[in-house]
């Protein structure tokens, strides 16, 4: 660490600060840079910049704290992992491109940016030594010093390149009063929305349009293979009713399970709380007068602490719930609160109680003493699940039987293991491929099943939200031509569909007329059978329930009072609309927006410069062969999913 401070025998690097940004670019909750070292010797290496490589350990680490910190839904992992790599591509990037042009960080800057991101690492101008200073980097950030300081350097460096690049970026005086305007122009909308779907109840098809759709359609309604198959169940809820559980069982999983019995030291409280996070000491004085006289009133006879909650406490988890906390135990609040929530008795009211948080009043409203729960008061809770182990348990051990008696014959029937095991038997509805079995539970396998067995084959049991089932074919009925008696559901359906959708556009078209033509536009509405509504005041950048926004709806914004926009096609459905009223800008709020306009306009046009960068960046590095990335290697990583929009699919 020498070098770094320059009075310091010992001295450190560190960053932290532009990983944030990085972070939020590549919209990714949490991102940890790897070590030094970490990809010797690797095999998975997936892509590289120069000598510098990016590996699929480094994708799946940050993946893996990315899931220890938050649920990751399996449709987004490949989203999650595009970013992680994109992000981890672009770090080396920007390292080469450092290198390259001599961007480097001193040691004066990493030193002025210690004391912004960990200022305890000084006690005054003394560095407070490593031990001390690793502790505070791993306790703020979860990092070792020596991955901390390199993402330091990291960030320092991109943000070189971002002043470098965004530096002569401006906002003119035009585009400032474009945006004045876009922000604050208003208009309000008489509008009708005309859904197909509200007048398909309406139409009754007669049974030659029927038949004539039929027969101009007919190649649309073909009935593909059906099946029916008969089935042996092993019925669990069956198995529940019958199934008998014993105290002594009870109590041997009681035993077993003991101390998921024992309850700890815990109060149920309630608090109101007025904030002084960020407040000056005149502020705070004042909130604890507002608090003394809450107080106050809560401990007035007949007062109803709840309602004062639901008044005036500052903290939104339990503001709505009048207060309440819950069960506290012992370590999971801040001292000053446990040691007050702990010494009251049940119905008391503490008195003020000062946290980093604010003012406190607490009220207990039950308080219990560590024990543990006797069997008598458990054993109801415990039977539930235990009989649904117990069964499950018996059901898949004769499930097995089943299957070794079907592997060890092929003679045996249907019949006979229904017989020997008391199942049900059963026969399904004809069932068509991707139709619901309604019977047997709605599971993939099952369905697959149907259309993989063959005419005097069992399946092996497979188990369905009613149990296990066994299956064997019963019937096939092969695809063909359906005649109108078979699909007249199917083609009634589709005929009243096609005449909403041509009745829906109708009405916006006759609607339209109208109101061009001088009338009303409510009473023409009306006369349609329609729902008229009138929109709040909207600018460009808001929006209009069922209508859209502010963008969408751009070319009203260019209509003067009482003309009537283009008839819109919002997908499904129809909408016309007039402009009922219009706000023009205030030439007076100019002034009072302006700064912050400017601001918003200057990170938007910076944003996109260093976006443009960063794509022109990776495109010569490509071309000229710096950065390679191994799309053959990525073929066999489930992470990935669809990779269109990425670095790794170009």
């Amino acid at each position: 660490m020498a070098g770094v401070f320059e009075n310091q025998k010992t001295g450190m690097r560190i960053l932290f600060g532009a990983v944030i940004a990085l972070i939020a670019a590549s919209m990714l909750l949490y991102l940890v840079p790897q070590g030094p070292d970490t990809t010797e010797g690797s095999t998975d290496v997936i892509a590289k910049v120069g000598d510098q490589q990016v590996t699929m350990g480094e994708v799946r680490q940050q993946m893996d704290e990315i899931r220890r910190r938050t649920q990751i839904p399996p449709v987004m992992e490949g989203f999650y992992a595009r970013n992680i790599l994109n992000q981890l591509i672009f770090q080396k990037e920007i390292e080469y491109e450092a290198k390259r042009l001599g961007v480097t960080v001193s040691d004066q800057e990493r030193a002025d940016r210690i004391r912004q991101y960990v200022p305890t690492a000084f006690n005054g101008d003394t560095f407070v030594g490593m031990d001390a200073y690793a502790r505070e980097v791993q306790n703020r950030f979860q990092l070792s010093v020596p991955v901390f300081e390199d993402l330091v350097r990291q960030g320092l460096i991109e943000e070189k390149f971002r002043k470098l690049i965004t530096d002569g970026v401006s906002v003119s005086p035009a585009e400032i009063q474009e945006e004045f305007k876009t922000q604050n122009e208003k208009i309000k909308l008489n509008y009708v929305v005309i859904k197909p779907d509200d007048l398909e109840a309406k139409i009754t098809p007669s049974d030659a349009e029927i038949k004539s759709y039929y027969d101009q359609n007919k190649s649309k309604f073909q009935i593909p293979e059906k099946r029916v198959v008969r089935y042996a169940l092993l019925d669990l809820a069956q198995l529940r009713q019958n199934t008998a559980v014993t105290d002594d069982e009870l109590n041997a999983v009681y035993k077993q399970n003991i101390q998921q019995y024992q309850v700890p030291n815990r109060v149920h409280a309630e608090h109101i709380l007025l904030m002084t996070v960020g407040k000056t000491d005149a502020e705070v004085t004042e909130i604890k007068k507002k608090a003394e006289d809450i107080l106050a009133q809560a401990k007035k006879k007949g007062a109803n602490f709840e309602d004062l909650a639901k008044k005036y406490s500052e903290d939104p988890g339990s503001k709505t719930k009048g207060g309440d906390l819950g069960w506290i135990v012992q370590g999971q609040t801040v001292p000053e609160f446990e040691k007050a929530a702990f010494s009251l008795n049940k119905g008391e009211i503490s008195d003020l109680i000062k946290t980093q948080y604010g003012f406190h009043i607490i009220k207990i409203l039950d308080k219990e003493t560590a024990h543990t729960k006797s069997f008598d008061e458990v054993k109801d809770s415990i039977r539930p699940t235990y009989l649904l182990n117990k069964v499950d348990k018996e059901a898949a051990d004769t499930a097995e039987k089943i299957s070794s008696d079907i592997r060890q014959s092929n003679k045996v029937t249907l019949d006979e293991l229904a017989q020997k095991y008391h199942l049900t038997v059963a026969d399904t509805h004809p069932v068509g491929p991707g139709e619901p079995v309604l019977e047997l539970g709605n599971g993939q396998d099952v369905k697959d099943e149907i259309f993989h067995l063959r005419q005097g084959e069992l399946s092996l049991p497979l188990h369905t939200d009613r149990g296990y089932i066994v299956m064997s074919l019963k019937q096939v009925i092969a695809a063909h031509q359906g005649t109108l008696d078979e699909v007249r559901d199917k083609v009634i359906a589709e005929l009243k569909k096609s005449k909403a959708d041509q009745l829906a556009k109708s009405k916006a078209d006759d609607l339209d007329k109208r109101v061009k033509a001088g009338q009303k536009f409510d009473a023409a509405a009306k006369s349609l059978g329609l729902d008229p509504k009138t929109s709040d005041l909207f600018a460009r950048n808001g929006s209009v329930t069922d209508l859209g926004s502010g963008k969408e709806l751009a070319p009203a914004f260019a209509l003067k009072v009482g003309e009537v926009g283009p008839v819109l096609n919002l997908g499904v459905n129809w909408a016309v609309y007039q402009v009922a009223d219009r706000q023009e800008a205030n030439p007076a709020d100019f002034e009072k927006q302006k700064r912050d306009i400017t601001d918003n306009l200057l990170k938007q046009k910076r944003d996109l410069a260093f976006e443009a960068f960063r794509t022109a960046l990776e495109a010569r590095l490509k071309k000229d062969g710096t950065l390679r990335i191994y799309q053959d290697r990525l073929a066999s990583f489930g992470e990935f999913g669809n990779t269109k929009n990425s670095p790794i699919s170009q």
